[in-house]
């Protein structure tokens, strides 16, 4: 995995990003429109380090996330997980999560994790871009810099008719038309340099 590039390579990677633009979030077609859902962790600050429990230098499980209240006619909320710092041609794929109920509140710490057929609630965790089903630990390339990690929550007004294990853009696909509100959460890491607990002017991150 990327943990093994050498320092000196991550280093000349460095400006080789696949980009922020490319995220699902910002992807015009799917018409996010103004509604912002609540979307935080118990374990970290919107923009801050994320804790080395969660990544491929830890146990490398998923992160606990709590959200707020969701839009009128949500039937399901969907999940994806993207390191648009990857250097690669699309952000790399950490989590994918969908039919989890429009009820729920909070995903419990190690919850995104490999379920086959997925939950008698209708839930299901979809493969990675390293094509194993669940949450692909964060492993930045040492002198890469600093990755984020971006929780991308969208309120879907029904159940997605959706295949088991589908990529990225099929599950982009079947969510078209059907988003009625997004939330978006950061988290930070990186590999063989300092990095502060959270960036600068985050509201309600901890201090470095």
């Amino acid at each position: 995995m990327l943990e093994h590039l050498p320092a000196w390579l991550g280093a000349m990677l460095r400006n080789v990003r696949a980009g922020h633009s490319k995220l699902a979030i910002v992807q015009p077609e799917l018409g996010i429109g103004e509604t912002v859902i609540d979307l935080s962790s118990p374990a970290f600050a919107d923009g801050g380090r994320l804790p080395v429990r969660f990544t491929a230098d830890g146990d490398g499980v998923s992160p606990p996330l709590l959200w707020g209240e969701v839009p009128a006619g949500t039937a399901s909320l969907a999940l994806i997980v993207e390191d648009p710092d990857a250097p690669a041609l699309h952000p790399l794929v950490h989590a994918l999560v969908w039919n989890l109920p429009a009820g729920e509140r909070r995903l419990a710490e190690g919850a995104i994790a490999k379920d086959g057929g997925g939950a008698d609630d209708g839930r299901d965790v979809g493969r990675n871009s390293f094509f194993a089903e669940g949450w692909l630990p964060p492993d930045p390339p040492a002198g890469h810099g600093s990755h984020d990690y971006v929780f991308q929550l969208f309120a879907l007004s029904e159940a997605v008719p959706i295949g088991a294990n589908p990529t990225r853009s099929e599950l982009m696909r079947v969510i078209e038309g059907r988003v009625l509100g997004a939330g978006m959460l950061v988290g930070c890491y990186s590999r063989g340099e300092e990095q502060p607990l959270s960036r600068p002017g985050v509201a309600g991150a901890s201090p470095a």
